[in-house]
């Protein structure tokens, strides 16, 4: 069996204890949290946080996390002590779902449950799953995963692919396999950001996530890209983000009377 990861290996940057408030990002389907790298440190005030999941990367000798209420319930017990301050999660298409499942769980558990979800180019679970990649065979992921190994600006090649695409079947497993019966209420804010020549994903399509926030706590913007253009870390993006957390700030701040 494999040893336990660390906390250095499940967050592939060491956290700052001085943060005000953490985003943490999930990776997109057959990646890694390296995918990341062309993103800041921060939002403004709100660090970002990179989560890696079992299975890739820094962390491939271990075994593929399964389903995301399994990654969930690890990532509850891994990720917990984190979370002492404002904290969101922010995902993009298949890293999106991991995030709200983590939030679903925390709740469960009565844990902190985040200030605010950042749903990217996603669908919500009752109306899933849903995705032009759900559907591809092996060859065809393999098509899609030497693509986005260019738009990274790596240079795939086939032992590189191979690895991804059996990372990618099982993210994709993971995918097909989440759905949920009917909506389920979380404490957090929900912000659904589309963008607006996405043809994955179209804005219209990410709006049943209203229904999994409280009355007053849904909101969707429509950025300028398309379904990639979240890993350049666009400005819009970046303030989207560092916007919502400062009202996670002040919102902690109110309910303790401006001591927090």
């Amino acid at each position: 069996m494999s040893a336990p990861a660390t906390p250095q290996r499940i967050l592939l940057r060491k956290l700052n204890p001085d943060s005000p408030a953490r985003i943490f990002c999930f990776p997109y389907s057959g990646v890694g949290a390296s995918m990341y790298n062309r993103w800041p440190a921060y939002a403004d005030d709100a660090e970002i946080c990179l989560v890696q999941p079992p299975g890739r990367e820094n962390r491939i000798k271990e075994p593929h996390y399964g389903t995301y209420e399994q990654l969930a319930d690890q990532l509850a017990d891994q990720l917990a002590p984190h979370f002492d301050r404002p904290f969101g999660f922010f995902g993009h298409c298949g890293g999106a779902l991991p995030g709200f499942a983590l939030a679903v769980e925390l709740r469960q558990r009565g844990l902190p449950t985040p200030d605010r979800l950042f749903i990217s180019s996603q669908v919500a679970p009752h109306d899933g799953p849903f995705g032009r990649f759900l559907e591809l065979g092996n060859a065809q992921l393999a098509v899609e995963l030497a693509a986005f190994a260019k738009r990274l600006g790596g240079t795939p090649s086939p032992d590189m692919i191979a690895m991804s695409l059996r990372v990618m079947r099982k993210d994709v497993d993971a995918n097909k396999a989440y759905h949920l019966d009917e909506p389920v209420v979380l404490p957090s804010a929900i912000d659904v950001i589309s963008w607006r020549d996405d043809v994955e994903i179209r804005p219209e399509q990410s709006t049943g996530w209203q229904h999994y926030a409280e009355p007053g706590r849904y909101r969707q913007v429509v950025l300028e890209g398309e379904h990639h253009s979240f890993l350049d870390a666009p400005p819009a993006l970046l303030g989207e983000l560092a916007a919502g957390m400062a009202a996670a700030v002040e919102g902690r701040k109110a309910m303790a009377g401006g001591t927090a």
